[in-house]
């Protein structure tokens, strides 16, 4: 239960001021994976933000868990999966986080990916997107073969396998250690 105290609350305050979900008087904030799923360390405590760069729950949320990210003990490993749901639309969305991740733009480009999105900008139309590359300084033609990778290609096929293990139907949310799934559109009280 210390991990819970430790890990889950802090997390589970983030999402619950940010999106300002009405509380309900349970101490159930979280719910168990079923079956749990393996993670890629177990010597680590892994934490999972299943996002969309669209949704602004998931956007608000991420500039909280970046200082989160910033301040983890070295036993955690924090990683983000772009949730597909099977929707087209979704899978440019994983394409281009995993393009950005393997060109070395991730960091840079993350947070104007989200307001793009706030923005309405057509970032799943490849033509729009090799433009709006550019107009960042990106050398568009080669993002965009990296985009189209087998590389970013079977990284979305995973995000999509981890995105069914953890029974995710909606975003933000976030698994802990293969154990948890925090689910921010669940109404709770801590």
């Amino acid at each position: 239960m210390a991990f819970l105290q430790v890990f889950v609350r802090p997390l589970l305050t983030v999402m619950v001021c940010l999106l300002a979900l009405p509380a309900l008087a349970q101490d159930d904030f979280y719910v168990q994976v079923n079956p749990p799923q393996a993670t890629e360390n177990p010597a680590k405590i892994e934490v999972i933000d299943f996002f969309y760069y669209g949704c602004p729950h998931c956007s608000n949320l991420s500039k909280h868990l970046d200082e989160w990210v910033a301040k983890l003990p070295a036993d955690v490993d924090f990683k983000r999966v772009p949730v597909s749901f099977d929707s087209a639309m979704l899978i440019k969305n994983a394409q281009l986080f995993y393009a950005l991740e393997a060109s070395g733009q991730l960091q840079r480009l993350d947070r104007e990916v989200f307001k793009a999105f706030d923005q309405r900008a057509k970032l799943y139309d490849e033509k729009f997107l090799a433009e709006w590359l550019a107009g960042k300084g990106v050398d568009a033609p080669k993002f965009m073969e990296i985009y189209k990778s087998f590389g970013v290609k079977t990284k979305v096929q995973r995000a999509d396998q981890l995105t069914k293990a953890y029974k995710v139907n909606g975003v933000p949310a976030i698994a802990i250690d293969g154990k948890y799934l925090l689910d921010a559109r669940e109404p709770v009280e801590f």
